[in-house]
C-alpha cells in the first residue's frame, strides 16, 4: 500500500479545487425521486408509483434520494400562469431522475396515468431550459394531466446536481407546459400534434433569435396551415406568449447548461451515491 504524504494531500486539494465548479458542493445524487405530496402521504399511492419506477428503471429505490413537491410549490408556478390553485390532496404526479444515463435526455411517461403532457413536451421544455442529459420517468397513482410534474422534474435536477435553476428559466418552461396542457384540454388538437407544432416553431424562433410576439404569431399560423391544425386566435396568442418567454430566457438557459455540464463532467456520477468506501475522492486520485 502506498504511503500518502502531506505533499500529496495538498496536491489533491489543489486538484479538487481546479475541477469542481464554484458554488458546487460536490454532493451529487445520481438518482432522485420527487413525489407529489398527495402520493407520498398515501402508502398505496406511493407503492404504485414506486412499482412503475422499479419496473421501468430497474433500480433499487432504497438508496434513492427523495423530495416532496407540495401544493404550495406547484401553486407558486401555476397561479401566475393559469390562475389555478391546487390543494394538498391534488398533487399526484411524481418523477424519478437517473443521472447515470447522462449522454442524452430521455423522458419516459406512464401514458396509462399521464393523460395530456407527453415525453416530447417535457423534453422540449427541458432542453430549452438548458437541461440536455439524464433519464426522467414520470407517473401518477391516478390519472393526471402531468402539467405539474415539471416542477418536480426541475427540483430533481437541482437536488441531484446542487445547481440552482434560474427563476426565469423555470417560469418559461412551466408556462410552455401549462399552456400546451390548456390548449389540448380545450381544443380538438392532440398532444402529439401540438408538441410537433411547438417544436417546429421553437426551432424557427431560436434559429432567427425572434422574441417579437407578433412575428411569433405569424410563424405559428404558418405552421398551423402547413400541418392542417386548427387553433383559435386566443390559443395562438397564448402559445406565442409562452414561446417568446422561452426565447427571452435563453441567456439564463445557456448559463445553466454550462453549469450542469461542468458538474456532470467533473463528477463520477455513476458512483456518486456509493462513496462510503473509506476512500472517496482521495482514493480515486491515488488508486
Amino acid at each position: 500500500m502506498r504511503k500518502i504524504t502531506i505533499g500529496m494531500v495538498i496536491l489533491s486539494i489543489i486538484l479538487i479545487g481546479m475541477v469542481i465548479p464554484a458554488g458546487f458542493s460536490g454532493e451529487v445524487n445520481s438518482h432522485v425521486i420527487t413525489y407529489g405530496e398527495t402520493t407520498h402521504a398515501n402508502a398505496n399511492y406511493k407503492a404504485d408509483v414506486d412499482a412503475f419506477f422499479k419496473e421501468q428503471s430497474k433500480l433499487n429505490l432504497n438508496n434513492v434520494a427523495e423530495k416532496i413537491i407540495t401544493a404550495s410549490d406547484v401553486n407558486k408556478i401555476s397561479s401566475t400562469i393559469t390562475g389555478k390553485t391546487y390543494g394538498s390532496d391534488q398533487i399526484f404526479s411524481s418523477a424519478l431522475l437517473d443521472l447515470t444515463e447522462n449522454d442524452n435526455l430521455e423522458v419516459s411517461v406512464d401514458t396509462s396515468k399521464i393523460t395530456t403532457i407527453t415525453g416530447d413536451m417535457y423534453i422540449s421544455a427541458l432542453k430549452s431550459s438548458g437541461i440536455k442529459s439524464g433519464h426522467v420517468y414520470v407517473t401518477s397513482p391516478v390519472t393526471a394531466t402531468g402539467e405539474s410534474a415539471l416542477a418536480g422534474i426541475m427540483s430533481s435536477y437541482e437536488e441531484a446536481t446542487d445547481v440552482k435553476i434560474p427563476e426565469p428559466v423555470k417560469e418559461a418552461a412551466n408556462k410552455e407546459i401549462y399552456t400546451q396542457a390548456e390548449i389540448v384540454n380545450t381544443s380538438n388538437v392532440s398532444s402529439d400534434e401540438l408538441s410537433n407544432l411547438v417544436k417546429d416553431v421553437k426551432e424557427t424562433v431560436k434559429e432567427k433569435n425572434i422574441t417579437d410576439h407578433q412575428t411569433i404569431v405569424v410563424i405559428i399560423n404558418n405552421y398551423t396551415t402547413i400541418n392542417n391544425i386548427n387553433l383559435t386566435h386566443a390559443d395562438v396568442e397564448k402559445l406565442a406568449d409562452a414561446i417568446a418567454q422561452t426565447q427571452n430566457a435563453q441567456g439564463d438557459a445557456k448559463e445553466l447548461e454550462t453549469q450542469l455540464s461542468d458538474v456532470l463532467n467533473s463528477t463520477d456520477i455513476s458512483n456518486a451515491t456509493n462513496t462510503n468506501d473509506g476512500e472517496g475522492i482521495l482514493g480515486g486520485l491515488f488508486g
